[in-house]
């Protein structure tokens, strides 16, 4: 008689641990089942003590829609609300393991703000490059630079303690309307992008901000959302008027791709799903149902549709190189996450919480604590107050876990704003969580398993400018054809595979021997894998490439033919 093989994940059995169970004499090294279980499944998401977050936050009341937070490895930013002007909060970056060392959790009813913008902040982002640069934009047009002096919280709330306020190191008259999303580039220093009211998408230059380096234009309405690709050669855009846009953000001018989006007109929001060649993006269908869908990025075909729920809150989605999606809906309390596999989304889990969410932001992957096999962490903003919450895989290792620890994307830039506007395109730099080790984007590639599982100085707008950029100043330097929407589908829990049965010769191998020959075999299958993934990754980068030219190509003859015929 057999027996059945033990249960792993959810429901999900691996062919190595079927042979395992029926036949004990063969031999499979630990760190193999560990990779191939589905642990991905086991993730779940750990709120901090209440003394881990910060109180008395006095969150912004504006309905526009953006996360309200950012994060960068070192502080957080929020969107304050304020009298006399617009303001945002600058906070030391709270963890869910441990207080904030030297301060408080419960804020003071006075406390250092950076002031400057005349009307409220709608948005900020903290740079990829330098921990202590936030970009933040506001209804009065205008986009400011700060920067966060090393030891400005020391004394916070001690006797004689004065709030100073923080000082912008640079201004930009964006736009004669509203900025309402400003995005910096992941791999070129001091690159810097403003989404505005006037539907226009402008790509600044820091060290020369006298005038966009490039605009993209062809929105027709209210832009909702932007993200680049990991290398920034593409940039994509959500937009009210319902459409999906992909851009060379170089090239400027019209999208090289337009599809339609979801169907509803309430807020959509996009991410890039890292390397994949994918976007994920969220948004209503017509009857105001909450949607979730994949598109191939080359040619914005829509892979799959999912239905969420009823909810009227706008869904913002946030990606993780482990191949999870979270999605975290405005108003509700809960987090869904799930695994990507062949153009599918799994659902994996839920956390869950009766707070409901106003606004949210993931942090940097090189800065999550490894040590507590932390694979994200998400800064919920509540009404009053924040909360830290880790995503963790639930292991006891003394040892760095690699294979839940894929590269993360490094705080070296790979190019200088000039060398990017001139054209240049390098690979993204990643950092080895296991010793801080810098890799480039294609060794990156190779490496990366999945989870088995100074004076403020004002500047004014011009038109855009073909001019090579010069280095970038010391302020800012870096630190050390359409197809329409598939029809949703509701989502299941991954169905356990079928495997076939496998046979395992008689007589079975030693223990020791069975070890020396798995642990070979599954290296080489490990490198060959590893090494077809890099070259298919930069030969899709380089289709990609070509196609652009291709596009742009058509459409500088379309404009030249039709001055021709004016």
């Amino acid at each position: 008689m057999v027996s059945k093989a033990p249960p792993v994940g959810q429901g999900r059995v691996h062919p190595l641990l079927l042979i395992v169970h029926l036949h004990p004499s063969v031999y499979i090294p630990n760190s193999t089942i560990i990779l191939l279980t589905g642990e991905e499944s086991h993730v779940f998401g750990q709120n901090a003590k209440k003394e881990y977050g910060v109180e008395n936050v006095k969150v912004t009341n504006s309905a526009w829609d953006t996360n309200i937070i950012s994060a960068s490895a070192q502080y957080i930013s929020v969107n304050w609300n304020s009298s006399g002007g617009g303001a945002l909060a600058i906070l030391p970056l709270p963890s869910p393991f441990h207080t904030i060392n030297g301060f408080p959790n419960k804020l003071p009813d006075s406390l250092p703000l950076a002031r400057g913008h005349t009307a409220t902040v709608l948005d900020t982002d903290w740079s990829p490059h330098n921990d202590s640069i936030v970009a933040s934009g506001a209804e009065d047009g205008k986009t400011m630079i700060w920067k966060v002096e090393a030891g400005v919280f020391e004394g916070w709330g001690t006797e004689g303690w004065e709030a100073v306020d923080f000082d912008p190191v640079l201004r930009i008259d964006a736009s004669p309307r509203k900025v309402g999303q400003v995005l910096f580039h992941p791999t070129a220093s001091n690159v810097l992008a403003t989404a505005s009211g006037d539907s226009l998408v402008k790509l600044w230059d820091l060290a020369n901000p006298e005038e966009p380096r490039s605009t993209l234009s062809g929105h027709g309405d209210i832009i909702q959302s932007l993200t680049f690709n990991p290398t920034g050669t593409l940039l994509v855009t959500t937009c009210r008027d319902r459409k999906l846009r992909i851009y060379d953000p170089r090239t400027g001018g019209e999208p090289v791709r337009v599809n339609d989006g979801h169907s509803g007109i309430k807020g959509s929001r996009v991410v890039w799903m890292g390397g994949l060649d994918r976007i994920a993006t969220t948004g209503f269908s017509k009857m105001s149902e909450r949607q979730a869908c994949i598109w191939e990025a080359g040619s914005l075909t829509n892979l799959k549709t999912i239905s969420l729920d009823q909810s009227a809150g706008v869904v913002m989605p946030f990606w993780s190189d482990n191949n999870i999606l979270f999605l975290a809906g405005k108003g509700d309390g809960n987090i869904r996450y799930y695994e990507y596999e062949n153009d599918s989304l799994f659902a994996l889990s839920e956390y869950k919480s009766s707070e409901p969410q106003r606004g949210m932001c993931f942090l940097p992957r090189r800065a999550l604590s490894v040590s507590e096999c932390e694979i994200a962490r998400a800064y919920k903003v509540h009404s009053t107050s924040i909360e830290p919450i880790a995503f963790i895989v639930p292991r006891k290792a003394d040892s760095f876990q690699s294979d839940i620890y894929p590269p993360a994307p490094s705080s070296e830039p790979s190019l200088s704003a000039a060398e990017f506007f001139n054209g240049k395109t390098a690979p993204a730099n990643y950092v080895n969580l296991a010793d801080g080790s810098i890799v480039t984007g294609s060794a990156a590639a190779v490496a990366s398993p999945t989870i088995a599982t100074h004076p403020t100085r004002s500047f004014s707008a011009a038109a855009p400018s073909p001019a090579a950029a010069p280095s970038p100043i010391s302020a800012f330097a870096s630190q050390p054809p359409q197809t329409p929407a598939a029809e949703p589908t509701p989502i299941t829990p991954r169905a356990a595979p079928v495997h076939k049965p496998v046979e395992v010769s008689s007589p079975a191998p030693s223990r020791s021997q069975s070890y020396s020959d798995n642990t070979a075999e599954s290296s080489a299958l490990r490198d060959e894998n590893a090494k077809l993934t890099a070259e298919l990754r930069e030969a899709r980068e380089k289709i990609r490439n070509l196609e652009l030219q291709v596009e742009t190509l058509r459409a500088n003859a379309r404009k030249a033919q039709a001055l021709l015929d004016s």
